[in-house]
């Protein structure tokens, strides 16, 4: 039986109503900065800028944008994109909040998300209040709008395997359409609106599917490793989600001390007759088999390759994980995209494997 929730979520996060807002006033800002607005914190500039934190500012603003014929890149959390040059047109930061209960069942809880949210302030809140399916995904930076855009993945988990549909704004017609799980076409870190309805739609609030009786993934990465090492042997969701942070934060740089977008790179998948002529090769390659093939970690591969740790000028691969590159301080956007290609290059040569950006280049 499913019972009807009334009423939102209330916590320490900042409660707004997801689509009734009937606020207007619009703020259009000009020359403004994005190094803080971007965690390589690479230094461009957008012409004209603004924050909307409804629907109806949403549509404003692109209609604003339509009426002066101008350009539109919308910014979430700014923590998947590298900006390669100023940005000639509105970008549009999306801080539509809210979380709210829906549905529950005797299994599962049904909650919809605001797109502004911060992906990992939404982790630490489910957990609160018991509701599991998240835990995985701890401390992934950026918003909840952009989880189903790149169906955010880690320690075994993606975005959706508790993903129930989302709402979204076309950017031209100004209408809202709702996208079932198979009409997003979830891939590895992909989904439709990377490809098929690129540039299309603006994704407002998600929907998610939580269970109130957990069920735990130890399995992936160090995950059993960490909580052996602290004697946790019955762990639920909060000791899970402990373990994830305690292994991003020893591997993977902080965007506040160091400008980086996480892993650069998606991790290969390969044909399993490949796998063998590189493992003969290669004794030591790991691999994980997948309904597509072996994948193979694109970090093992860029550290074989000679690129772990190596600094050029104001850019670099970062020391303790090779799937990350980063910006030491004015780095800029292109150096970012020569150092890739090179990484890609000596890959290819080496293994005769293509890595592809897992960042989108702006």
């Amino acid at each position: 039986m499913v019972r009807k929730i009334g009423g939102f979520v209330s916590h320490w996060l900042k409660i707004l109503l997801i689509s009734h807002d009937k606020t207007k006033c619009m703020n259009i800002q000009e020359n403004i900065s994005l190094r803080g607005l971007n965690t390589f914190g690479i230094a461009k500039n957008a012409r004209f800028f603004t924050v909307v934190a409804s629907i109806n500012g949403l549509k404003e603003a692109l209609a604003w944008a339509k009426k002066q014929n101008q350009k539109v890149l919308i910014l979430g959390g700014g923590s998947n994109i590298l900006l390669t040059a100023d940005f000639d047109g509105l970008v549009i930061k999306i801080e539509i909040k809210g979380i709210k209960l829906i549905e529950e069942s005797e299994d599962y809880y049904w909650i919809e998300v605001g797109a502004g949210e911060i992906w990992h302030d939404l982790v630490m809140y489910a957990i609160t209040q018991n509701w599991a399916g998240l835990e995985n995904l701890s401390l992934i930076p950026g918003t909840v709008g952009a989880s189903p855009m790149q169906n955010i993945g880690a320690y075994g988990v993606e975005i959706q395997e508790v993903f129930e549909s989302l709402l979204a704004l076309d950017r031209e017609k100004l209408t809202l359409k709702t996208f079932s799980k198979e009409e997003c076409k979830f891939g590895y870190r992909e989904s439709v609106f990377k490809h098929g309805f690129k540039d299309q739609y603006v994704i407002c609030s998600v929907r998610f599917k939580l269970r109130k009786k957990p069920e735990l993934k130890v399995e992936y990465g160090a995950i059993r490793d960490v909580l052996n090492e602290n004697g946790i042997h019955n762990p639920g969701i909060r000791e899970i989600s402990d373990a994830v942070i305690a292994i991003r934060s020893s591997k993977l740089p902080d965007p506040k001390e160091i400008g980086n977008a996480g892993s650069f790179f998606k991790n290969p998948t390969i044909d399993q007759a490949k796998f063998t002529e590189l493992k003969s090769n290669f004794p030591e390659i790991p691999g994980y088999p997948t309904q597509e093939g072996m994948k193979v970690p694109a970090g093992w591969l860029i550290e074989q390759a000679g690129w772990k740790g190596k600094r050029i000028g104001e850019v670099g691969v970062h020391a303790k994980q090779a799937l990350v590159l980063v910006n030491y301080g004015d780095g800029d956007g292109m150096e970012i995209i020569r150092l890739s290609e090179q990484i890609r290059s000596s890959v290819k040569e080496k293994f005769g494997i293509e890595l592809q950006p897992e960042v989108n280049f702006i």
